[in-house]
């Protein structure tokens, strides 16, 4: 196959188109299935405990292989891996929408995972190595589209397939979607190796895959059962024994599993940690929004969906405008109005009441979108910068380990401290008081939405140590002549071309 020198310029946008029709399959298949919970446990027999395994599951499949997604597309190519994760992940929801028991469910959900974990990532990587460093701004503009749109569907799209069809739908939907992913894999996409894979870091890869796992298989019960119990510090304990040694044995050997010297780097380092604080700042409201609009409310599930919808519509539109002048203003005060904007959310929130009008909601949740537009494309478009198309690989595992252990650890969170504050205020009302018990409940909902503004301005602060100059080859000003941008082509094109691998 020809080398990747010399690509012709609508060949990025395939990529693009290939990535987003994945990424739609995984992250709609993610957000789908909550809807669906209450009649999986109808339909199987069984209790919220057991129901949890089908989520669980899928998450701790995908901290496994998440770190090792890196190796994989070096050793087997970026296409080849791609497309076995595509596959994995399509004929996984066809099983899944089979089961016949909540064991074969489970177990198929983590068949499902295995693909979700190297789709992201390697899709990612080819998705930043198709365009140049000046225009990773349009590629951060391309993934906004699934992020945004897939959970505004998710919802929406299995209340009706649950209510019309049967909750089976809410996997064969995926199968369309991954077909046609895996045409434009086969037709339109270049095989892409790094220079070197290098030997299987077996040891790791267990250590990776079992400490991430515990790690968010832990930061999961924390958050169902709370902080309390011996179960939860003892599962915690472990993870970070697992992760010690983890830390211990990738820095000791030379081709590691999963690259933890990447985050010595200032700005991808500062970029993994200020993904942290967006993501736990986001899904501090997404978590907490639903059950104040459906517990203290009494909204349905459907309605509660569209009341989160104009947050993902102004997310998308801000994020396209932000694509086309990142590149003149640069990442740091794009980043530090993002998060400025994100610290006003739990403030505004304070004034929320049982009967606050819904516009009021949506108006709050439109400047969450705005916020979280301004944030995205600068973050990730500044992280990767100074990353090389040999190191994308395995820098794109390790920007979607951070991302994994943010949202584990923003629901553990919020979630203990809406139990915590509801136990207290509730301790002093009157059950018998009905408005009494709602008002108390009410007040650590407004508690708990603070957590998104603790790390909103911990962000904040963090984006001092982001510099632009830092981030100079993706803006505009420091593009140079066009023979420095053919060089660089040229680079990126045989770096993808040959064979052997890297680590990406």
């Amino acid at each position: 196959m020809r080398r990747l020198e010399g690509m012709l310029p609508e060949y990025k946008w395939l990529v693009g188109i290939t990535f987003v029709l994945g990424l739609i399959m995984q992250i709609l298949d993610m957000t789908i299935l909550n809807v669906a919970l209450a009649t999986l446990g109808d339909e199987f027999g069984v209790e919220a405990g057991t129901l949890q395994w089908v989520l669980t599951g899928y998450m701790i499949s995908l901290a496994v292989f998440i770190p090792s997604s890196g190796w994989i597309a070096d050793r087997f190519g970026s296409k080849r891996t791609f497309q076995l994760a595509v596959i994995i992940f399509t004929l996984a929801s066809v099983l899944c929408g089979l089961s016949n028991s909540i064991g074969m469910l489970i177990a198929t959900r983590v068949l499902q995972g295995v693909g979700g974990g190297m789709l992201v990532p390697v899709g990612q990587a080819m998705l930043f190595r198709a365009f140049p460093a000046r225009e990773r701004a349009k590629a951060s503009a391309i993934l906004a589209i699934p992020i945004t749109i897939a959970p505004m569907l998710g919802p929406l799209v299995g209340g009706v397939l649950v209510q019309a069809a049967s909750w089976r739908w809410i996997f064969f939907i995926n199968v369309p979607v991954g077909a046609l992913a895996l045409l434009f894999t086969i037709l339109f996409l270049r095989e892409e190796h790094g220079e070197r894979p290098g030997r299987f870091d077996l040891p790791g890869f267990l250590l990776a895959g079992t400490g991430l796992a515990t790690l968010l298989f832990g930061l999961d019960e924390a958050a169902r059962i709370g902080w309390s119990t011996p179960q939860v510090w003892a599962i915690l304990g472990i993870a970070a024994l697992l992760v010690a040694g983890l830390v211990r044995r990738e820095l000791g050997v030379a081709e590691p599993m999963l690259n933890l010297r990447l985050l010595g780097n200032r700005l991808f380092g500062t970029g993994n940690a200020l993904l942290l604080c967006q993501t736990v700042a986001m899904f501090s409201v997404l978590f907490l929004l639903p059950l104040y609009l459906q517990n203290l409310r009494g909204i349905s599930p459907m309605l509660a969906g569209a009341v989160l919808m104009p947050q993902a519509v102004s997310m998308l539109l801000v994020t396209q405008i932000v694509s086309r002048v990142y590149g003149r203003i640069g990442p740091k005060r794009l980043i530090a109005a993002g998060f400025l904007l994100l610290s006003s959310i739990g403030p505004a929130m304070q004034l929320l009441s049982p009967s606050v009008p819904l516009w009021f909601v949506i108006a709050v949740l439109l400047v969450q979108g705005v916020a979280m537009g301004l944030l995205m494309t600068p973050l990730q478009t500044a992280t990767f910068a100074q990353t090389s198309p040999a190191s994308m690989g395995h820098a794109t595992s390790m920007f979607n380990v951070s991302r994994q252990v943010a949202t584990a650890l923003g629901t553990a969170i919020v979630a203990s401290v809406l139990v915590m504050l509801t136990n207290a205020a509730t301790a002093a009302a009157d059950p018998a008081v009905s408005a009494q018990f709602v008002q108390a409940r009410m007040q650590a909902f407004r508690g708990a939405f603070l957590v998104s503004t603790a790390f909103a301005l911990l962000g904040l602060l963090l984006t001092a140590w982001v510099r632009d100059s830092d981030a100079a080859a993706t803006l505009d000003r420091h593009r140079g002549d066009s023979a420095a941008s053919t060089a660089e082509e040229t680079g990126r094109g045989r770096t993808a071309s040959q064979g052997g691998g890297a680590h990406t």
